[in-house]
């Protein structure tokens, strides 16, 4: 579990990465107000450094964060002591009776474990039949066209005491987005260095919305949460459970 965002750049992600959550925080609540979920269990897949459970626990929900990093989880405990973590696959855990599940910024894109499509079908499955009548599954995906075929991009970013350089390549026949990411975090007075690489899988909007209604979610695709705009080629969904 510790291959991906181990200890740097969890650090890094929390300190300069916060944006996503906390600005998509606003509208999701907005989401759940909408669907007369105003308490009870939410469970947050890909759930990080905690930022979006502890906007949650603020609201009076309980959450049950998921996350295959160590490092972002210990992160969440002490950010959010009152919400429950678990170090676990999203694709894999157990997800209890709830009245929500949420999985931002793209987590459920991630190849980290799951290598194929039929992966995410079956979390589909899972979490409609853990949702209670009427709860709602929020995410996000990342979709094809980050990166101009046969191109590298590269940047990078910097905060107190860190760097960051990430090269992103996309392949358009294996719809992947392939980041190379290299971090430098001072300890001490030197600076560590660590490398990962992180694979993404781009989806199409219509195949996702198309295999929630076969599960039997009411769908809704958005690009915003709120007011909060998503960035270039992402796409959330909004999959309500009938029956309230």
């Amino acid at each position: 579990m510790n291959k991906w965002y181990k200890e740097d750049l969890a650090f890094i992600h929390n300190d300069g990465f916060r944006d996503f959550a906390l600005k998509s925080a606003p509208g999701i609540l907005e989401i759940f107000a909408q669907n007369k979920i105003h308490d009870g269990l939410v469970v947050d897949l890909g759930c990080g450094s905690g930022l979006w459970a502890q906007e949650l626990i603020k609201a009076d929900y309980h959450v049950l964060g998921v996350d295959i990093s160590e490092s972002m989880i210990n992160i969440a405990r002490t950010r959010v002591p009152d919400a429950e973590f678990r170090i676990d696959s999203l694709f894999k855990t157990d997800i209890p009776l709830c009245n929500a599940v949420t999985s931002i910024s793209e987590c459920i894109s991630y190849l980290f474990d799951a290598d194929s499509d039929r992966h995410l079908v079956q979390l589909f499955w899972r979490i409609y039949n853990a949702l209670t009548a009427g709860g709602v599954f929020i995410f996000d995906i990342a979709e094809k066209g980050q990166v101009a075929p046969g191109t590298t991009t590269k940047g990078f970013t910097e905060g107190e005491g860190w760097i960051v350089l990430v090269e992103k390549s996309e392949d358009r026949e294996q719809k992947t987005l392939t980041r190379r990411i290299t971090s430098f975090r001072k300890i001490g007075e030197h600076y560590r260095r660590s490398d990962e690489v992180h694979q993404v899988r781009l989806y199409e909007a219509t195949t996702i919305a198309s295999e929630l209604c076969d599960i039997g979610f009411q769908v809704e695709t958005t690009r915003s949460y709120g007011q909060y705009v998503l960035p270039k080629g992402h796409v959330a969904f909004i999959a309500r459970k009938p029956g309230s």
